[in-house]
């Protein structure tokens, strides 16, 4: 009896554990009766009929990260580039992950390389680069409306590397190098002419400053002239009239009439002195007519006259 009663109570403790099954917080599973679908249960404990009830499914509803193996996709300037990823997804329907596609997570891996392909095809190298979070925005609207069916929804794609071949690295290389002496040549040739433009500017000004200079110095020494020969004009005059002044008084013509003499004689000696040969008048006394046509031009002196000074 002792046994009996034993067995049963073992048998029990074991159909309980086949019966009673506990779902963890954040999951769902799928229960199914004879095969066929019967209900999802909720987080917590709950008991199935035995040889009736069975989990057919249990999933994930937290958010899951996919990482998505590195494959070579060709951009539309025909560049191999490998590129990978990381896929954001979250179960929301365990009824359509369990029974709308065989395996969500692997079709979610193959479902993003495909399109992820897709993407890079319509893209250049450069726009590749540039443009990830377009390409990610494309790769996620893409899945996220073919995964509907599955109760999967896509939350964010990321792009985690885009490394073309060693080749093209290469070759961009020496495009950059290229790129770059090019970008230095232009800015030297732009300083070289910034530098001419200087120096053409500064040999312009000193040619303007200097015709400047020589157009003062011209004005200063033309004023100087006219200024000069103003005095002597003026000197000239004062001494005309001191002169005239000095014929009208008492005597005056004869002295007039004497320093006509002097120099008279004076030239005339000199003219002498420098000649090789002497040439004197045949009558020597023919010059008493030159003085007495020297007395006639200073006899219209001591009359009255008025000088005018300009000053």
């Amino acid at each position: 009896m002792d046994i009996l009663v034993f067995c049963v109570l073992i048998g029990a403790i074991v159909l309980l554990f086949k019966t009673a099954i506990i779902v963890p917080a954040r999951e769902v599973a799928i229960k199914e009766h004879f095969g066929k679908y019967a209900g999802t249960l909720e987080p917590g404990l709950h008991i199935l009929i035995p040889f009736v009830d069975k989990v057919a499914y249990r999933h994930e509803m937290r958010e899951q990260v996919i990482e998505i193996p590195t494959q070579t996709c060709i951009t539309r300037d025909n560049i191999q580039v490998e590129v990978s990823g990381d896929l954001y997804i979250k179960v929301v329907d365990a009824y359509k992950a369990s029974y709308g596609i065989n395996n969500y997570m692997s079709d979610s891996i193959h479902l993003a390389q495909t399109t992820m392909r897709s993407q890079i095809g319509k893209l250049d190298l450069d726009t590749a680069f540039s443009e990830r979070e377009s390409v990610n925005e494309n790769i996620i609207a893409e899945i996220d409306k073919a995964s509907e069916p599955w109760g999967v929804k896509v939350l964010r794609y990321e792009i985690e590397e885009i490394r073309p071949s060693r080749n093209v690295i290469s070759t961009l290389e020496q495009q950059m190098e290229a790129e770059r002496k090019r970008r230095a040549e232009v800015t030297l040739a732009e300083a070289e002419r910034i530098s001419v433009e200087n120096v053409a500017r500064g040999e312009r000004q000193e040619q303007i400053n200097l015709s400047e200079g020589e157009r003062q110095r011209t004005k200063n020494v033309a004023e100087g002239r006219a200024r000069a020969i103003e005095i002597l004009a003026q000197a000239s005059a004062t001494g005309i009239a001191q002169v005239a002044a000095a014929i009208q008084k008492p005597g005056g013509d004869r002295a007039v009439k004497m320093q006509l003499v002097e120099q008279f004689i004076d030239e005339f000696g000199q003219i002498l002195n420098q000649a090789n040969i002497s040439v004197l008048p045949a009558d020597v006394a023919q010059l008493k007519t030159f003085f007495e046509g020297a007395a006639r031009v200073a006899e219209p002196v001591r009359q009255p006259t008025t000088i005018k000074v300009t000053r």
